[in-house]
C-alpha cells in the first residue's frame, strides 16, 4: 500500500519544529514498521503542495496531539480528503485516544485509532524523513524504557491511553545516538531501572553517549523511596532533573527532600527544575507560596498551565490583555483570572532568571544589559552588602533601577488596579 502520514501544521513556531519535545516520534516508528513490511510511505509536516508531490496514497494516516489543537487536526482530514478524495483517512494520537467519538465527528475522518500503534512500538524511528530535507539533522534519539504509568493523577491522560505499564528490562541494544531523550511516562516506575542506568552509565564511561535527558522528570516519590538512584542518574548523564510539585503548599517538606535526593546526587540546585500545575485547583495566593520556596532552594520551575482533557481550544494570546473563557480555559472556581494566570508565568520567568544567573532581585534593566557591565557588578555588590528590603530598595530607587525580588508574594490589589 501507499500510506500517507501527516502532522498537522500544529501552532509549534518553525525553529521549535525539530525540538525534542514536538518531534513525531511515533509516526517515525510506524513509517519505520510500514517499511520494514513492503508499504510505500511519505511523511509530511504541514500542508503538502500536490505540484511538488507525485504520490497518490491509499490510506492517510494522520496524528494528533492535544485535545486542544483538534481544530489543526479537523483542518488536516479536510485537507487531504480533498486533495485525495479516494483515499481512508485515520486519526490517532492523544487527542483520538482520549476523546474519540468527539475527533470522529469534529474531523469527519473515516476511522480513529486508539493508543499505542503495538505492531510499531519495537521499529527504530525512521529519522531519515526529517534529516534528508532538513539542513539541521536530528542528532539526538528519543527512546523508551516503559509505557504508561503506575500513578493516576486526575489531570493527565497518560493512564487512560496507556492503561497497562509495560517495562523493559534493557535498552543497550537500541543506542544508536550519543544524545538521548526518553520518553517514558515514569522512567524510576521501571523495575529494571538500576539495570538500565548502570548500561548507561558503562556507555558513557566509553564515550558512546554524551548526555540523556527524561522529558518528563522524574518520579519524586521514587526517589524518597530509592535515594541512591539520584546518585546513578547523575553518573548515567541526565541533565536538567525535574520533579514535580503538584499538589498544595503543605507538601514542601517531601519536595525539599527529592530536590535534596538529587542534589546528593551531585546536581547544583540551579541545575534542578520543579514542575508546577498553575491555573488549576490550587489558589494563585497558594502557587506563589510554592514559587517562593522553590526561590529560596535556589531550584528552576517549570510551570505548565492547566487545560481539561476534554478541552478542545486554546487560543491563549500573551500579547492579547483581558481574555476570557471563551478564549481559553481559566479556572475561575479556584479565583483564577486571565490577569492572575499572566502575572504568575511572568513571576516564574522573572525568578527563573534570577535563579541562573544568581541575581537577587530581577530589573529589566539588567537582563538587557541597558547598562555597562561595570555599572552593573557594581550594582549588585552593593545590594548584597546591604541587609535589609528597606535599604535595597531606596538605593535602587536611588540609581532609578526597575526591581522585583522574588521572595515577595504578588499582591492581588496591585494586579486588580493594574
Amino acid at each position: 500500500m501507499k500510506i500517507l502520514l501527516i502532522e498537522p501544521d500544529f501552532p509549534i513556531p518553525p525553529k521549535s519544529k525539530n525540538h525534542k519535545n514536538f518531534l513525531p516520534i511515533g509516526l517515525l516508528k510506524i513509517a519505520s514498521y510500514l517499511k520494514e513490511n513492503n508499504n510505500e510511505v511519505r511523511l509530511v509536516r504541514g500542508k503538502l503542495n500536490i505540484d511538488d508531490f507525485e504520490f497518490e496514497p491509499d490510506e492517510i494516516w494522520i496524528t494528533s496531539l492535544f485535545t486542544y489543537w483538534s481544530e489543526y487536526v479537523r483542518n488536516s482530514v479536510r485537507y487531504y480528503k480533498r486533495m485525495f478524495p479516494r483515499a481512508k483517512v485515520v486519526v490517532g494520537g492523544i487527542y483520538a485516544s482520549l476523546m474519540p467519538k468527539h475527533c470522529k465527528k469534529f474531523t469527519g475522518c473515516d476511522e480513529i485509532f486508539r493508543g499505542v500503534y503495538k505492531e510499531a512500538e519495537s521499529y527504530f524511528p525512521l529519522y531519515e524523513l526529517i534529516n534528508d530535507k532538513n539542513p539541521h539533522p536530528i542528532d539526538y534519539q528519543i527512546i523508551h524504557t516503559s509505557r504508561g504509568c503506575i500513578r493516576h493523577c486526575d489531570f493527565c491522560g497518560t493512564w487512560k491511553i496507556e492503561p497497562q505499564f509495560e517495562a523493559k528490562n534493557s535498552i543497550k541494544n537500541e543506542i544508536e545516538h550519543r544524545k538521548l531523550v526518553f520518553y517514558d511516562n515514569n522512567l524510576l516506575a521501571n523495575p529494571y531501572i538500576e539495570d538500565i542506568l548502570y548500561e548507561l552509565i558503562e556507555l558513557k564511561r566509553q564515550k558512546e553517549i554524551l548526555w540523556c535527558e527524561s522529558q518528563s522528570g522524574f518520579d519524586g516519590r521514587k526517589l524518597q523511596e530509592t535515594p541512591h538512584l539520584g546518585r546513578l542518574i547523575k553518573k548515567a548523564g541526565f541533565r536538567y532533573p525535574r520533579v514535580a510539585w503538584d499538589w498544595g503548599y503543605s507538601e514542601y517538606p517531601k519536595i525539599k527532600k527529592q530536590i535534596n535526593v538529587l542534589i546528593k546526587g551531585g546536581y547544583n540546585s540551579k541545575e534542578i527544575f520543579v514542575f508546577v500545575l498553575y491555573n488549576w485547583d490550587i489558589t494563585f495566593e497558594e502557587m506563589e507560596k510554592k514559587r517562593i520556596k522553590c526561590w529560596k532552594w535556589h531550584v528552576q520551575i517549570a510551570d505548565c498551565r492547566f487545560r481539561p482533557l476534554d478541552q478542545t481550544f486554546d487560543n491563549y494570546n500573551p500579547r492579547k490583555l483581558e481574555q476570557t473563557n471563551d478564549d481559553y480555559y481559566i479556572h475561575e472556581k479556584a479565583g483564577w483570572n486571565d490577569a492572575l494566570v499572566r502575572q504568575f508565568r511572568k513571576n516564574v520567568r522573572r525568578q527563573n532568571i534570577c535563579v541562573r544567573h544568581g541575581f537577587p532581585f530581577y530589573s529589566n534593566v539588567l537582563e538587557r544589559m541597558r547598562l555597562p557591565k561595570e555599572k552593573i557588578i557594581e550594582i549588585m555588590k552593593n545590594v548584597d552588602q546591604m541587609k535589609t528590603k528597606k535599604e535595597k530598595k531606596e538605593y535602587l530607587d536611588g540609581e532609578n533601577i526597575s526591581f522585583w525580588f522574588p521572595d515577595e508574594i504578588t499582591s492581588l490589589k496591585n494586579i486588580e488596579r493594574r
